[in-house]
């Protein structure tokens, strides 16, 4: 692998040239399909596009060099291995690669010691078919508005809406000041209404 995160992780080697794609870069959820499809040029980009976000995020959380990086390891091994599994329609694929990365940061800080309990959801009822419809509907919306925005906006909603992170954590895994995340969520958010509201109208 590349640079200073090099890791003896098993997985497939990494050529000195990545696979040539066409004009257009290949998006996340491409690139992690292709995966799927044991493609390791595909693996090479994503682990290009991610290793040191993931390896930002994991330092923060664990406050230790060796540990993040095994944590960096055990992302893109579990990556690599359940990449099939992934299903582009439930949502982009960079929530989906971070919720293998707080898999792994959680199970090296387990091997730490002892995880803080998480509170324990409160009971809810089972939406009817009325809400269940209007879910929908909702999601559908905002899909298609998240269509609308600019790319280095449509990420930073995508990370926190589908991939549940704070704005300090996109900070961290997108490599941006925290910011620039807060003015780009205000303007993403702004447009979105504009166009939700448009829809309506």
């Amino acid at each position: 692998m590349s640079a200073e995160l090099a890791f003896d992780t098993g997985l497939p080697g990494l050529s000195p040239l990545a696979t040539i794609w066409a004009v257009e870069p290949a998006t996340d959820g491409e690139l992690i399909a292709r995966v799927g499809e044991g493609d390791s040029g595909a693996f090479e980009l994503l682990y290009q596009r991610y290793a040191r976000p993931v390896f930002a995020l994991a330092l923060r959380r664990l406050g230790d060099r060796g540990r993040a990086e095994d944590a960096v390891q055990e992302t893109f091994t579990s990556i690599w291995r359940s990449a099939k599994s992934y299903r582009s329609d439930r949502g982009p694929g960079a929530p989906w690669l971070y919720a293998v990365a707080r898999n792994a940061i959680v199970d090296r800080r387990r091997a730490q010691g002892p995880v803080p309990a998480e509170p324990v959801d409160e009971p809810s009822d089972d939406a009817g078919p009325d809400e269940r419809a209007e879910a929908s509907w909702t999601a559908w919306r905002v899909h298609r508005a998240l269509v609308e925005l600019p790319e280095q906006e449509r990420k930073l909603i995508e990370l926190a809406y589908w991939g549940g992170l704070s704005q300090s954590e996109i900070a961290d895994f997108v490599g941006i000041p925290l910011g620039t995340v807060k003015t780009r969520t205000r303007s993403a958010l702004s447009r979105l209404a504009d166009v939700l509201e448009g829809e309506l109208s």
